[in-house]
């Protein structure tokens, strides 16, 4: 197990950040061999929320207030992210989806709606996947279960298409690539991470001024920390065995609802009808890709109209 590094890193602590967000706390669970990290606020139905790359539980923080007004939100930092463990081994999102489910019941939970971004939109497709008796609904913002269409994404970007922001109708993501390049990224960018982070912001964002400075800090102090990047690039490294996995699976049956910015809407409409029966796509096109901060309550509405209202 890794050293808990939570106490070197200040103002950018989970105990820290936690009082940024009255009404939840943090908790530590180990559940399927890997000591997790969460918070949790809110009561009623339960709502599991999964972050992705390159953040944390922390990119929750302008929604996370709205949503516990009416479910029990509960936030996980995946493993390998944040605070919790960074095993060798793992990474793949049926294994990663198996740790939320022991999470759940851990926690006594028989039955949770799961929202997931990027990474955690790949993870709690898998969880959909693997545990649909456990699977109320499920939510997909700018991130789904890998599939065979990602062998067809260009390592060069198309004539034109690759400039100070992303192209959302020929996005060039060149870090898909770069995060599979074992231990060359934590030699590069340990202690430098906040170069990438303020790069991939400006590239991906709309507008870039909305992931505030204090944000751009919390990210770049877990991820300036070599563990963490390789730890987090094995999310990556494990996309070819992801696809094998879901080429086993079958339709989901339970309600999907995407929700994708200017540069994944288009993706979504076309690959989530292939992955469930019960689907609906909706853009935030004057978004980037981390919704989030661009736009909270254009996400909280769709969030909360689709689990109030859809079935």
């Amino acid at each position: 197990m890794q050293p808990d590094t939570s106490s070197t890193l200040g103002a950018y602590s989970d105990e820290a950040l936690i009082q940024r967000l009255p009404g939840f706390t943090n908790h530590y669970a180990t559940v399927n061999g890997v000591r997790l990290h969460y918070v949790e606020g809110g009561s009623g139905p339960a709502l599991i929320c999964l972050p992705g790359w390159p953040q944390t539980w922390y990119s929750y923080h302008p929604i996370a207030a709205e949503l516990a007004r009416h479910y029990r939100v509960i936030i996980v930092d995946i493993r390998g992210m944040g605070s919790s463990e960074k095993p060798a081994t793992g990474y793949d999102k049926k294994t990663m989806a198996q740790d939320i489910y022991a999470l759940l019941r851990h926690l006594n939970i028989e039955k949770a709606s799961l929202l997931g971004h990027d990474i955690g939109g790949m993870v709690a497709s898998s969880f959909g996947f693997n545990y649909p008796q456990a699977t109320e609904k499920l939510i997909l913002a700018d991130g789904a279960h890998p599939s065979e269409g990602m062998r067809q994404m260009p390592l060069l970007p198309a004539p034109g298409a690759f400039n100070d922001k992303m192209d959302g109708q020929q996005p060039y993501v060149w870090w898909m690539a770069f995060n599979q390049v074992k231990e060359l990224p934590e030699q590069l960018l340990a202690g430098r991470f906040h170069y990438l982070l303020d790069y991939l912001f400006r590239y991906v964002m709309l507008d870039e001024r909305q992931m505030s400075a204090f944000d751009r800090e919390v990210y770049a102090a877990v991820y300036n920390q070599p563990e963490n990047i390789r730890a987090a690039n094995a999310w990556y490294q494990a996309l070819n065995q992801d696809i094998a996995d879901a080429n086993t699976y079958e339709r989901l049956t339970m309600p999907v609802l995407g929700i994708g910015s200017n540069v994944s809407f288009n993706y979504l409409q076309m690959s989530l009808p292939y992955m469930a029966e019960n689907v609906e796509v909706v853009g935030i096109l004057d978004s980037g890709h981390y919704m989030y901060e661009e736009k909270p309550a254009q996400v909280v509405d769709a969030v909360l109209r689709f689990l109030k209202h859809a079935g």
